[in-house]
């Protein structure tokens, strides 16, 4: 007698993914909270995850597990993605101007106010050290307390009229002194312009007059050197015409005059178109009258 077997396959042993479909089934409403969850919290930290950095700008990362502040990389521009718990830090890499006011007292005790504009920009290279030492606030940290302190220390050297001429560019110096300093601090200063210079209305009057007076005697000075060299001129002139007319007067003796009178009268002479009467003095002085008829151009004498 033959036996047949016949294999049936247990329930557990469905597929795969029908299990899963089951099982999601079973537990849908727990799942649809877990995503719901899960866009909420992206959400909240979406900004601290995905982080862009526009032109003109650059990033300073601090991660907080781990190396915190990372000084050997700058983050450059674009869109960057990172974990919720580190911060992005950026900073404007562009020239930057600032306007500020610096009073300092000058070696006489007078006040002078200077209004400056200072064009500056953090070095590249160094944001990451420049956040770790001094932080986004660098401007009123480190650039207008050090030329402040530069300013003052210099000022105080030199007299009110000093500083308000510029004499001998001593504030070209002093501003020279002041971007050298501030520029060993992971910043580089460009330039530092004066827009003005301030002093006290009295004494802003006084010195603007000594500087009036001091114009109009330098013109006088000029005009009384003007006139000295114009007197030796006409002295060394008359000297030149007393020297010639004493050199020439030695030459000329009754001969060579009655020479030239004979010379001047022949030339006079041969003139067609004129009629002349010369009439001599002396014994030698050559009475000519020379006319011209017109008719042939000869001179007749009488």
């Amino acid at each position: 007698m033959n036996t047949i077997v016949e294999q049936v396959t247990p329930p557990n042993k469905l597929g795969r993914f029908r299990r899963f479909r089951l099982w999601l089934k079973d537990h849908a409403p727990y799942v649809v909270v877990f995503f719901l969850i899960l866009v909420l919290i992206l959400t909240l930290l979406w900004s601290r995850i995905a982080i862009v950095i526009r032109p003109g700008e650059a990033g300073v990362l601090y991660r907080m597990l781990s190396t915190g502040t990372v000084t050997d990389h700058v983050y450059a521009e674009g869109l960057h993605i990172l974990m919720p718990l580190n911060s992005m830090y950026k900073y404007d890499t562009r020239v930057q101007v600032a306007f500020h006011d610096v009073t300092a007292l000058t070696n006489s005790g007078l006040p002078i106010k200077l209004s400056l504009a200072i064009r500056f920009q953090p070095i590249y290279e160094l944001l990451g050290v420049l956040h770790q030492e001094v932080g986004p606030d660098y401007l009123n940290k480190i650039i207008l307390p050090q030329i402040e302190s530069v300013l003052r220390r210099n000022i105080g050297q030199y007299t009110p009229e000093d500083i308000y001429t510029n004499r001998g560019g001593v504030l070209s110096r002093i501003i020279t002194l002041a971007l050298e300093e501030v520029g060993r601090k992971y910043i580089q200063v460009d330039d530092i312009i004066i827009r003005s210079v301030g002093l006290p209305d009295t004494v802003e009057a006084s010195i603007e007059s000594k500087l009036v007076n001091e114009q109009q005697f330098l013109a006088y000075d000029f005009k009384l050197k003007t006139e000295a060299a114009e007197a030796s001129r006409k002295k060394i002139e008359a000297e030149g015409h007393n020297t010639f007319q004493r050199i020439v007067g030695a030459s000329l003796t009754d001969q060579l005059l009655q020479w030239q009178g004979i010379q001047a009268t022949l030339e006079l002479a041969k003139s067609p178109n004129a009629k002349v009467v010369v009439i001599g003095s002396g014994k030698n002085g050559l009475p000519l009258i020379l006319n011209d008829s017109g008719q042939n151009g000869t001179p007749a004498n009488k």
